[in-house]
């Protein structure tokens, strides 16, 4: 199976370039962010045409996510449980809870499509909504792990996260004044790794970023950023034979500035029945 996440900025806009790439890569599942639509705007029938089936939870021009899969979609949950919910200048449990998040199982395995809230600004109300919103899903993760271990299970999107110094090459970043980078992000981002989960892709592909901004030359002068990633749980993460960044999908004519991230999981291990192994006496 061949599992990938991309913010699409926009899908009305690449739709044929999306398509496209999940065609020739082979892609049986595509998580995607940013697809800055409703339901009703979604282009579903170029994702029909080429065989592929389509959840989404979009509620607006902003945000919005889908799952797209050749494969059977099942137990789709809009949110997850304890996702808080953001409304400039006002507080409170009760506000509206933004298009974010959605999850569904494929082939039996559970992947969530995620867009983590961008934050704007350390002293911004946006980078708290982003914390808390990041503390939500880790209770939440938390809790899907121990109640269902053997579940393959990835989070992956977008997660407006660069976790190591490695990970950053855009100059406009600067520590102690930009989002995705300060310490209380990174530090959020790690306790997903503390809970269990893995960065399934970094091991096979050590190097390379995933988004660069449209301004100030960022592509062709690489000075782009890591924030998209795939965290994978042990049944997840045990079955990854092969990732990849595909930074060729900067290119080209209007394309998002973010770019495909894929991983390869090898066939499930066929269980055992003991009724059809030989006897032995």
């Amino acid at each position: 199976m061949r599992i990938a996440t991309w913010n699409v900025n926009s899908i009305r806009t690449r739709v044929a370039r999306v398509v496209d790439w999940m065609v020739r890569e082979d892609v049986d599942v595509l998580a995607m962010q940013e697809i800055k639509c409703k339901p009703e705007q979604f282009p579903f029938e170029a994702f029909e045409k080429a065989g592929y089936e389509v959840v989404l939870h979009g509620l607006n021009q902003w945000n919005g996510v889908a799952i797209a899969a050749r494969l059977p979609i099942e137990d789709v949950e809009i949110g997850f449980p304890d996702m808080p919910g953001f409304l400039k200048g006002h507080g409170g449990p009760d506000l509206p809870k933004e298009a974010r998040a959605i999850g569904a199982t494929v082939e039996g395995v559970r992947v969530w499509s995620l867009y983590v809230p961008n934050g704007r600004a350390l002293d911004d109300p946006h980078y708290v909504y982003k914390l808390d919103w990041l503390a939500a899903l880790l209770e939440d993760t938390r809790r899907w792990l121990a109640e269902n271990p053997e579940r393959p299970l990835a989070l992956m999107g977008d997660w407006n996260v660069a976790p190591l110094d490695s990970d950053v090459g855009d100059p406009s970043l600067v520590p102690g004044v930009s989002t995705h980078i300060s310490p209380p992000e990174r530090t959020a981002f790690a306790a997903f790794e503390q809970a269990g989960l893995t960065d399934v892709v970094r091991p096979i592909v050590p190097d390379g970023y995933t988004y660069w901004d449209y301004k100030q030359l960022r592509f062709p002068r690489n000075e782009g950023l890591r924030i998209d990633f795939i965290l994978g749980s042990p049944a997840f993460s045990d079955r990854v034979v092969d990732a990849s960044i595909h930074r060729n999908e900067r290119k080209g004519e209007a394309p998002s500035d973010h770019v495909p991230v894929l991983v390869e999981l090898s066939e499930a291990a066929a269980e055992e029945d003991d009724d059809d192994r030989p006897m032995i006496w």
